[in-house]
């Protein structure tokens, strides 16, 4: 897990370092060419894939041992990237069911679900994941490892994970031709909010209303 890693000739196909950053890297392309709408009628089942073989990859780097910088304080990376356009596109590719429930953590009891969109949380795993693969090019491996690490534990793995449960939830309600309630006029500034509450602000979308738009409709 050397640092070298960057500077070989050849890099092993089998080292960690570059089996995790070619599935980060991955991700990162295929997300950013999704948001461009070239293809809207395969926006969710692409995204589907993608954070499904993302989560591939926090899975490995959960299981990893610790993975400890080599230098005391994080290098200055200078200013993030803006993400804002591709969450603007992202939102409007997967208007009306950018919005879901989630609850944040199953272990803590009675917490009631919150609202969050499926193009923000894309935006902020893209955020955190740029900033490993910023080390990375830089050839602090270790540094980028460490943060692809800390980070998957701290946000974006669960982040992903919520993604990812939502996509599948669209999915699976068209394919099983089965009415998909919708936040309807729900947004993410509202806060918390019980079962009851979520009943009263759903609306009911059909299939015909999510399935050709995001080109999922299930085979007659």
């Amino acid at each position: 897990m050397s640092d070298a890693t960057l500077h070989a000739t050849e890099p092993n196909p089998d080292d960690f370092a570059v089996q995790i950053s070619d599935q980060i890297e991955s991700f990162l392309v295929a997300v950013t060419e999704v948001a461009k709408g070239d293809e809207p009628g395969s926006t969710v089942p692409f995204l589907l894939l993608e954070v499904s073989q993302l989560l591939l990859a926090g899975g490995r780097l959960g299981a990893h041992e610790d993975i400890v910088p080599e230098e005391r304080y994080e290098p200055d990376l200078g200013p993030e990237p803006d993400v804002d356009e591709l969450r603007e596109n992202l939102a409007r590719l997967l208007d009306p069911v950018d919005v879901y429930s989630e609850v944040f953590d199953p272990y803590e009891p009675r917490k009631a679900p919150v609202p969050a969109r499926i193009s923000d949380d894309l935006a902020d795993v893209i955020t955190d994941l740029r900033h490993g693969m910023a080390h990375y090019r830089a050839g602090r491996t270790t540094e980028a490892l460490w943060w692809w690490q800390f980070s998957y534990f701290s946000n974006w793995g669960t982040t992903a994970s919520a993604t990812l449960r939502a996509l599948h939830s669209v999915l699976a309600h068209v394919r099983l031709n089965q009415p998909l309630e919708e936040l309807d006029g729900l947004d993410t500034d509202q806060g918390m909010m019980g079962d009851e509450t979520l009943e009263f602000e759903a609306g009911k979308v059909m299939e015909q209303e999510i399935g050709e738009p995001l080109g999922i409709r299930q085979a007659k």
